[in-house]
């Protein structure tokens, strides 16, 4: 079998935790930051995981990541 290419956008985007679940960076950060909380704001830094049901496609563009 030949090797698979890594999505290289989807390879900027995700990365897998020490358990092997993909994480994903929160959206809603780069502009227009002046009406939106500063406690909003503050959740949106945080880290979380992709939904298990988005994580069967995401694995397959980031096979060996």
């Amino acid at each position: 079998m030949p090797k698979i290419k890594t999505n290289r956008g989807a390879a900027k985007r995700f990365s897998k935790s020490g358990t092997g679940k993909i994480r994903r960076h929160k959206a809603f950060t780069s502009h227009i930051l002046t009406k939106k909380s500063t406690k909003r704001k503050r959740g949106l830094r945080q880290a979380t995981l992709v939904a298990p049901s988005d994580t069967k496609n995401i694995s397959r563009l980031i096979p060996y990541i």
